[in-house]
């Protein structure tokens, strides 16, 4: 029977977060805040829909052995080097800073030290999970802040297991004081040692020999078992199952079977660190939240508030500019996931009360909730945060000297914005032809480029004052070639806006960010998405057999007719016409425009079965002045959308008939003979 009460709750549990999860997916937000929600719904304090809290609790304790486990596949020495400095500098003055801040508001406000110290230590992690999957969605993680909130996260997860050994003497549970902590950390530091050397001797002939079997089932059950029996040893040894479980994943980390081992490993992690989340939720008191909401809200302004100002600290003293620096900050303020099994541990050993438990709950919840407005809308809050306060002032930093207005008189020069690998090449290029240009760049590779002869200057070159003392109103061209859409779009509007003449070149990632960027006064946008599209299609034509001349036609006619489409050309434009490929036979490309009573519209790309029942695929889909290349499956299909197909002419019939529209373009020639 209780077996039946178990699989009730789950049922339950997994229904609940079913619903939340697609609401949230429905205005563009992360999952994982969506199961604490629907946590708080199916709780004691709401619906009360589960019967037991402690089983489903007790489930959630694998979720966060799991999430350990993978963080230390996830992490490697070799990543640790380079980031080192964001990692050590950023991440060290991060947590460092936070804890001091923390706890000295919580002595402040009564609290004694040992309770102080936890709740610092609890406020300085951030969550991994939301904030990586965030900038990854809003293509930022290669971006400055990007890098910088990431190497603080990874510092922080470092910083897990010592907490976690010194709880026990935080909570006065283990007696010998400082003598016993360091023996504690001594202990921690030799098992980490005798893994190292286990990870490196026995367990990669040992993988080897199991991947022999080509069995992917004993392959799973060779890894489970390894982080079991290492987290058991490290239990058994005086540490903690946390530690064991992060050792486990750093020993697979360092072998060849890293990426396999995590990619079977994440959808149970998935699993049960949903169930984690759910049951925090559950933990959560309306009562408490109605009864003190000036509390509540207090707690989560100063959280989020204090948080992005210290974490800004790091990046301003490795040098970086105060609006990366904010947004860095601004990125991890958010209490983590951690931070509630640390603060469960915390309540379990008696070191906080209840009352400040509940307290610490409902400020976390709300500050992981508010964490993706806060990544959307981050670029433009520092905006207007910087028409108040000039950034570089409040965060100056310790950077080279800036280029002064009269350093360069150039004139008809190029200005180069970012100095990575399309930076170094666009400046060799300039040099070849004895172009004059001048280098922006945010990165300590200032200091490299100057010293190779480079005219490379430290600044932001979203700021009006940077463009202006590098001569943007004389300039030929602007150059934008850095990762971070944010700060390109800006880059551009504040550029033509000086200089209404000057060329802008702007590097984007993505297809679909072409079209604002026209609209703020790009003259060229260079997407890296639909450039490789295009240098895949050429080396499969290559592989073909077809001439490399005919194969340069098709790929020039194709880049022209898809920019002439992203520059919105003249009404009628839009009926491509590429023809046949040479050298493969019964091949064409057409378009297909979905009228309003065709049945594909509303139903997704899979729904429609457009791949699966004619065997056509789909290229890209035009609506409006947006162009989606290789859409997802998922991708709901509209009246009035041109899909640009690819396929023999029995498919594109076939595709046709489906959608009830006539392929517009399709130029398709018989080839010469059939082999019968």
């Amino acid at each position: 029977m209780e077996q039946l009460l178990v699989l009730k709750d789950l049922a339950v549990i997994f229904a609940v977060s079913l619903l939340v999860i697609l609401a949230f997916h429905r205005v563009k937000l992360p999952p994982l805040p969506g199961f604490i929600v629907a946590g708080v719904l199916l709780g004691p304090n709401a619906l009360g829909l589960v019967s037991d809290v402690h089983r489903v609790e007790g489930l959630a304790e694998v979720g966060v052995v799991l999430l350990l486990f993978t963080i230390g596949i996830e992490f490697s020495l070799s990543r640790l080097r380079e980031m080192g400095r964001q990692v050590l500098v950023g991440g060290g003055l991060q947590v460092g800073l936070t804890v001091a801040a923390a706890a000295g508001l919580a002595a402040a406000l009564g609290h004694p030290w040992r309770v102080a110290l936890f709740l610092g230590c609890l406020i300085a992690l951030s969550s991994t999970a939301l904030v990586l999957k965030g900038l990854t969605d809003q293509g930022e993680i290669d971006a400055p802040h990007g890098r910088l909130a990431t190497g603080v996260l990874i510092f922080q997860d470092l910083c897990v297991v010592p907490i976690m050994l010194a709880l026990p003497f935080l909570a006065g549970r283990a007696g010998g004081g400082g003598a016993q902590l360091a023996l504690a950390l001594g202990k921690a530091a030799l098992i980490v040692i005798g893994v190292t050397i286990l990870a490196r001797t026995v367990v990669p002939p040992l993988l080897t020999e199991i991947l022999k079997t080509k069995s992917r089932e004993l392959f799973l059950i060779a890894i489970i078992l390894l982080g079991t029996l290492t987290a058991l040893g490290t239990a058994e040894a005086g540490a903690s199952l946390a530690l064991g479980a992060f050792l486990a994943g750093l020993v697979i980390s360092e072998s060849d079977y890293g990426h396999q081992a995590l990619a079977e490993l994440l959808p149970f992690r998935d699993v049960f660190i949903s169930l984690f989340f759910v049951a925090v939720g559950m933990l959560v008191e309306f009562d408490f939240i109605r009864a003190h909401p000036v509390v509540t809200l207090g707690g989560v302004l100063v959280v989020l508030g204090g948080k992005t100002v210290v974490a800004s600290a790091g990046p301003a003293v490795l040098g970086y500019a105060g609006r990366v620096a904010l947004l860095a900050g601004l990125a991890v303020s958010q209490v983590g996931e951690f931070s509630f099994v640390l603060a469960r541990e915390g309540r379990g050993m008696g070191l906080v009360s209840e009352t400040l438990y509940q307290t610490f709950l409902a400020v976390a919840v709300f500050t992981m909730l508010l964490t993706p407005f806060l990544l959307q809308g981050g670029p433009a809050l520092i905006d207007r945060l910087e028409q108040l306060v000039p950034l570089d002032r409040l965060l100056p930093g310790f950077r080279p000297s800036g280029i002064t207005a009269g350093e360069q008189p150039l004139a008809d020069h190029v200005i180069i914005a970012g100095y990575g690998l399309n930076g170094r090449n666009l400046s060799a290029a300039l040099r070849s032809i004895a172009a004059p240009y001048l280098i922006v760049e945010l990165k300590q590779t200032v200091r490299q480029a100057r010293s190779n002869g480079e005219p490379a200057f430290y600044g932001d070159a979203t700021r009006e004052e940077i463009l202006h003392a590098l001569g943007i109103e004389r300039a030929r061209m602007l150059v934008a070639a850095i990762s971070d859409p944010a700060a390109t779009r800006r880059m551009v509007r504040i550029a033509r806006g000086i200089n209404p003449g000057v060329h802008i070149i702007a590097r984007t990632r993505y297809v679909v960010e072409i079209p604002e960027l026209l609209r703020l006064g790009a003259n060229d946008v260079i997407p890296e998405e639909f450039e490789t599209s295009i240098e895949i299609f050429a080396r499969v034509l290559a592989h073909y057999g077809v001439a490399p001349g005919e194969t340069d036609r098709l790929v020039e006619q194709i880049r022209a007719s898809h920019y002439q489409a992203l520059r919105g050309g003249a009404p009628g434009s839009d009926s491509l016409r590429l023809g046949t490929v040479a050298g493969i036979p019964q091949m064409a490309v057409g378009r297909i425009r979905l009228a309003s009573e065709s049945d594909l519209v509303g139903k997704s790309l899979a729904e429609s079965g457009l791949r699966t029942r004619t065997g056509a695929l789909v290229l890209s889909i035009s609506r409006g002045s947006d162009n989606i290349a290789s859409p997802d499956p998922q991708f709901e299909l509209a009246a009035g959308d041109v899909l640009v197909v690819v396929g023999q002419p029995g498919q594109l019939d076939a595709a046709r008939e489906l959608a009830n529209g006539p392929v517009e373009g399709a130029a398709v020639a018989a080839p010469p003979h059939q082999n019968s």
